[in-house]
């Protein structure tokens, strides 16, 4: 073992004692939902969907009372034509301030009305980037959950294919030492066995490596025995139209990008507010104490019905509605952005998907086929009608048959899960509740 291949088994082996060694999720959708339980990325997505929940409540109270109290103490000196007729130059006293003011909004331009609509849009906006999110999560900690499998079978063979020529190794052995065979045939099958050992430790690192993954994205060590998954080939939609149509329809991140849409297209009309005029229905009471240089009471009792209207502020309102224009346009060219990309992501994994499918078939073959000429290569070296080449080469034709089938058998499963993905319903599928 090398020194770059102990620092790794030296890491790997620290993560496990910081883990306590722990390892759960032994079903793909306990691994799913251990990861959506933990992964930070969601918790900032829950935390953004709640913050925007309450903006809308900020939005509601515009529809509310405003109540202000105010109160104050303190000195004031006056010179004013008061003053002066009582014979004072300036006078000194001491004020006192208290008043209440009850404001009810009557009508602000639909300011409020537009600016509810941009919140519950936004709403709709984070929780539709929550389940993105939540469906990106979930695929990533499927990767890594069937990259566990798949080195583990990959290494299962390696381990067979080391065995086979530690077997032939034997039979040569034997017979170079009944001076059968030749000392060149020796050494020919230990170059092929050493190979064959570094193959072993290689798939060995690569697990561990998977397993690693899978510690930093689900939270938890794999079980040493994981459950293969069973993909229910029903869900799946029966052509590539039918898989645009629902992406188009369900992701959801095409489903956030035209909630942006929404929210600045209400903020473009709630911007038209600042044209029209407010009324507000104001009451308030004063109790004041020596004011203006005059000593006593001064109280007042108000129910006032106000108009209020800008009529120039440097053309800032109307920038600004030029400018909630643009953001609407801008928000319009990301979702048409963001639909390409979903459209052409749901043709690509598509694509592969049948083409991997197309293979599999012809990759089991070769396996097959190959299994059966080493096993008749086998018997037929056994009794001198085949060369120690042919049977080593026969070994290895079947071990990379092996590996490229294992390897296409879990591209195809994963390529149906991303499928899923890209369609917005890989949790629905698993029976994973996200909320």
């Amino acid at each position: 073992m090398n020194k770059q291949q102990k620092t790794t088994c030296s890491l790997f082996a620290a993560l496990i004692l910081m883990t306590g060694g722990q390892s759960s999720a032994e079903t793909l959708k306990q691994a799913v939902e251990q990861t959506l339980r933990t992964n930070p990325d969601i918790q900032v997505n829950i935390r953004e969907s709640n913050a925007r929940q309450e903006e809308v409540k900020q939005a509601k109270a515009g529809y509310l009372p405003s109540i202000d109290v105010t109160a104050g103490y303190g000195k004031e000196r006056s010179n004013n034509s008061t003053t002066r007729a009582a014979g004072y130059n300036d006078r000194t006293l001491q004020r006192g301030e208290a008043a209440i003011e009850v404001t009810q909004n009557l009508y602000d331009g639909l300011a409020t009305k537009h600016e509810i609509d941009r919140q519950r849009a936004r709403v709709q906006s984070a929780g539709f980037s929550f389940m993105g999110s939540a469906e990106h999560t979930a695929l990533r900690a499927i990767e890594v959950y069937l990259d566990v499998l798949r080195q583990k079978e990959l290494l299962s063979q390696s381990r067979t294919n080391f065995s086979a020529h530690e077997h032939i190794q034997e039979q040569v052995k034997a017979r170079s030492d009944a001076g059968v065979s030749r000392g060149s045939d020796l050494n020919q099958v230990d170059g092929r066995l050493a190979l064959a050992r570094t193959n072993v430790i290689s798939d060995e690192s690569n697990l561990n490596d998977a397993k690693t993954n899978y510690l930093r994205v689900v939270g938890n060590l794999p079980g040493s025995d994981l459950n293969t998954p069973s993909f229910p080939s029903d869900r799946l939609p029966s052509s590539l139209d039918e898989a645009i149509t629902r992406a188009e329809a369900n992701n959801p991140v095409l489903l956030s990008a035209k909630a942006d849409v929404d929210a600045a297209a209400a903020q473009f009309h709630a911007s038209k507010s600042a044209f029209r005029p407010r009324f507000d229905l104001e009451l308030g009471k004063t109790w004041n104490n020596n004011l203006d240089g005059v000593e006593g009471t001064n109280e007042d009792t108000t129910a006032m019905l106000r108009m209020r209207l800008n009529l120039l502020n440097g053309g800032a309102d109307l920038a600004r509605k030029n400018q909630t224009v643009q953001l609407l346009e801008e928000a319009k060219e990301v979702k048409n952005s963001t639909q390409r990309q979903v459209v052409e992501n749901i043709r690509l994994t598509w694509n592969g998907y049948k083409a991997i499918n197309k293979q599999m078939g012809y990759l089991k073959s070769h396996y097959d086929s190959s299994m059966k000429t080493r096993d008749a290569y086998t018997k037929q070296f056994g009794i001198g009608k085949r060369t120690l080449l042919d049977l080593l080469d026969t070994e290895n034709e079947m071990f990379e048959a092996s590996r490229a089938y294992i390897n296409a058998k879990y591209d195809s499963l994963y390529s149906r899960y991303r499928i899923m993905a890209g369609m917005g319903m890989l949790n629905e599928t698993l029976g994973v509740n996200v909320r």
